[in-house]
């Protein structure tokens, strides 16, 4: 017979031990709907289906790419896996935005030439100015600009369509107190050069013709927005574009997919300097100079790939061009780029 009571004993027996209050679901029963934080049983190891355990429509998506991590951020993107571009198509398909992002840059700087010479009442002169071997400071200032809006637009496509979405992250574009050592990088770059040019400088005619056409025509406000521009505008988005992505393109493009060390590897990342540095002076249109900027371009390049970021070579190419414009105010010359 049922107890009617707490203290009730059934005739013939001893009291049952009934509990003191109704009995409770255990810890973690029922499951919860998300994952708990921590396990309900830290002492004891984990089931073996655990790890195996494919994730639940609860998980948190992960965002594309490698995690930002200072310590990992700082080295070879090869050596990075899952580093953008990840694999070797999304290599090519950065080559093409490079590609793409040169011509479009050439097109947006003329219309930026134009545009500032519709302001100035100057549109019929610029056939003219365009082959003039000095020609004035709007003109310069106006072509670098938009030169630099297709360079960089180039490089935020590479990330966006074949990258992690993180720009500065992909592109390598970051600091350390280290890149200061790109002072004298930058410094050692032009002795190099008038090293190479020294036995044929006295042979070759006008050899400082590209940086009079860059500042010869501007003085006052206007050399020192050309200054500027060159000192500070050209570093960045020149390395973003040259170091940033073509050179992450043809790294991966001419290398294996592994990270193991290998003698194809060591071959592609070579590969890819030397054609960045040569693509890199071939894009300035000089011949004359074409052998002493290829030869800072591969120094950079080199620089960008062991640094894994391009802080370095920004700080470099800072200051090979402060150089060439200090030697113009001393009435000397020097290779701008």
């Amino acid at each position: 017979m049922a107890p009617t009571g707490d203290d009730e004993v059934p005739a013939g027996g001893s009291a049952p031990n009934w509990p003191s209050s109704p009995p409770t679901a255990p810890v973690g029963w029922p499951p919860p709907l998300s994952p708990p934080t921590a396990p309900l049983y830290p002492h004891l190891p984990p089931p073996p289906w655990a790890a195996a355990a494919p994730p639940g429509p609860w998980a948190a998506p992960q965002p594309a790419g490698p995690p930002w991590r200072p310590d990992e951020a700082d080295r070879p993107f090869l050596d990075r896996p899952g580093a953008a571009p990840a694999t070797r198509g999304d290599g090519f398909v950065w080559v093409l935005f490079a590609l793409v992002g040169f011509v479009l840059g050439q097109f947006v700087g003329l219309a930026f030439i134009y545009g500032v010479a519709g302001i100035l009442g100057k549109v019929s002169q610029v056939p003219m100015i365009t082959v003039a071997p000095v020609p004035p400071e709007w003109f310069v200032g106006a072509s670098l600009v938009g030169l630099w809006v297709g360079l960089f637009g180039g490089a935020c496509l590479g990330s966006m369509a074949r990258g992690t979405r993180r720009i500065a992250t992909d592109l390598g574009i970051r600091f350390r107190p280290i890149d200061l050592v790109g002072i004298a990088i930058g410094v050692g770059g032009q002795i190099v050069v008038a090293i190479m040019y020294a036995p044929f400088i006295h042979h070759i005619h006008n050899f400082d013709a590209p940086t009079t056409k860059l500042t010869g025509g501007a003085h006052g406000v206007g050399f020192a927005l050309i200054a500027v521009l060159t000192v500070f505008g050209a570093p960045f988005f020149e390395e973003v574009f040259f170091r940033g992505l073509l050179l992450k393109g043809l790294a991966r493009l001419f290398t294996p997919q592994t990270t193991a060390p290998s003698a194809r590897r060591s071959f592609g990342v070579v590969a890819a300097i030397v054609v960045d540095g040569a693509l890199f002076g071939l894009a300035h249109g000089e011949l004359v100079q074409l052998a002493g900027l290829a030869t800072f371009g591969m120094a950079l390049a080199l620089i960008s790939y062991k640094t894994g970021r391009l802080g370095m070579n920004m700080v470099s190419h800072a200051s090979f061009n402060a150089v060439a414009v200090g030697a113009i105010l001393l009435n000397g010359g020097g290779v701008i780029h």
